[in-house]
């Protein structure tokens, strides 16, 4: 019972994040720190995010241990932005940084007992394998 609200909260972390960081990036190159006044096509960098959702509002394990990987690309972009940029940009670096954290342990943390627990099936397997 306490291993199904844990993995509960961590697929609401998961998805809040994911969702949390698509509209961050939208706003981010549209409105509040664009490269360009206006807006700039830097807003496409959503698209990637865009390709998991679904999965990952589903609780697709295959979609959630990819996008785990995926989400390491927006870390570092939030990274080199924090640290190079200026002002507002700079925050919403950090900002990009923090979502993309909370994501990774929240996938890893939800995938956790499912990977445990197929490791023991195959062990289980080997053994009655072997005998």
């Amino acid at each position: 019972m306490m291993q199904n609200n844990l993995q509960r909260n961590y697929h609401l972390g998961a998805s809040i994040s994911l969702i949390a960081l698509i509209a961050l990036c939208i706003a981010w190159e549209m409105v509040l720190a664009p490269l360009r006044p206006g807006g700039s096509w830097m807003v496409l960098k959503v698209v990637p995010l865009l390709l998991p959702l679904r999965g990952v509002l589903k609780r697709d394990n295959y979609t959630l241990q990819w996008s785990s990987i995926l989400i390491l690309l927006y870390f570092m972009e939030g990274l080199v932005r924090a640290t190079s940029d200026k002002g507002l940009s700079a925050t919403l670096g950090w900002v990009e940084v923090a979502l993309t954290v909370i994501y990774f342990f929240c996938t890893i943390l939800y995938l956790r007992p499912l990977k445990q627990a197929a490791k023991k099936l195959a062990r289980e397997t080997i053994e009655k394998a072997a005998k």
